[in-house]
């Protein structure tokens, strides 16, 4: 390499698929972003080769809790549509609500962006829905990667996961190993989709449906139908931890494969599908798509995100903590002694 500036405006790399000056410009941005969301908890500085966090100072047994998704092929619906922050703030909402599960609070983020050819505004605006998302939840963005990789990915297109740090005192973590018959299940109402089942809802949508972005869908735009924000139970659910003994994130495989998770050995959850409304959309998509019902509650979560297990007299508190985080709740079933399995009572 020769040295000299302009050296980087082309050349072999450029020609390969690889944009030096974009990316220098994109980090540029992004750096900006992750200053926003430093925490009393960050060290190092930005732009290191690992992120650094402290572990709070004021627990007695710290347990760290990480968690590793995606948001799927929801990113196919965010390019179709144009939308590039929306996943960001989807990927972070559903990491947070996967250690939300074992009450541990989030203190840092790494997310990873791959692709090909994307723009600086492209790049830049995923970041910022992981930073909004990481900011809203008093957590670091303590770094992350942005990967080029024409060849693997068709030219701006683009995957992207993330990595999220919680904590939690040993003695408060929750297994669900103190769920109990006579337990209730109390819903939290969900925002769409969130970022599981979108495999089957494009092809309903697009392909069976044939409608575009800009269609109506269940009374607003596809669009809008299907970006919907994956929904943060944080503010909802932190305040009765304590007085919780199991708790549920209904992702991939719907309530019966989640909520069996948290299940101990003789317990089983009984859930009454009358006891919430299932939201147009599910219903939009059932019909446009000719799903039976089994396979519905197999895929998506119904208008379900997350699913409490708690003493009945718990219940009155946790949906007050809900209500005040504008978060719909209903009790949806209870778990009795049987086999460990989730039963749908029709």
């Amino acid at each position: 390499m020769s040295g000299h500036p302009d050296d980087r405006t082309g050349g072999q790399y450029l020609a390969a698929g690889v944009d030096l000056v974009a990316a220098e410009t994109a980090k540029e941005r992004i750096g900006r972003l992750v200053g926003a969301t430093r925490t009393t908890l960050s060290l190092g500085s930005i732009g290191a080769f690992g992120g650094m966090i402290r572990v709070p100072a004021d627990l007695r047994k710290p347990v760290l809790v990480l968690s590793t998704d995606g948001v799927g092929t929801k990113v196919l619906v965010a390019l179709e549509a144009g939308r590039f922050d929306t996943v960001g703030e989807d990927l972070v909402n559903h990491s947070v609500n996967d250690i939300l599960v074992h009450a541990a609070r989030p203190i840092a983020f790494m997310d990873y962006v791959a692709g090909a050819a994307l723009t600086v505004e492209q790049t830049a605006g995923i970041v910022e829905g992981i930073a909004r998302g990481c900011q809203v939840h008093g957590m670091a963005l303590a770094g992350g990667e942005t990967a080029q990789m024409p060849g693997l990915y068709r030219a701006g297109t683009f995957d992207l996961a993330g990595t999220i740090v919680g904590v939690v005192e040993e003695d408060e973590a929750l297994h669900g190993d103190l769920i109990v018959p006579g337990d209730v299940l109390l819903g939290y109402a969900s925002t769409g989709l969130h970022t599981n089942g979108y495999s089957l809802a494009r092809r309903v949508v697009f392909d069976q449906m044939k409608l575009g972005v800009r269609d109506r869908l269940a009374g607003q735009t596809v669009a809008d139908a299907l970006l919907a924000i994956h929904r943060s139970y944080a503010r909802a659910v932190t305040p009765i931890l304590s007085q919780v003994h199991g708790l549920a994130h209904i992702t991939g495989g719907g309530i019966a494969g989640n909520l069996v998770r948290v299940l101990p050995e003789s317990c089983q959850a009984i859930v009454d599908p009358d006891s919430w409304q299932v939201p147009p959309l599910f219903q939009a998509l059932q019909q446009g798509g000719g799903i039976g019902w089994d396979e519905m509650r197999d895929v998506f979560n119904l208008g379900v995100g997350f699913i409490a297990v708690l003493p009945g007299t718990s219940v009155a508190a946790a949906q007050a903590a809900a209500a005040r985080a504008g978060t719909d709740t209903w009790v949806i079933g209870e778990i009795s002694r049987g086999p460990r399995e989730v039963r749908f009572a029709r």
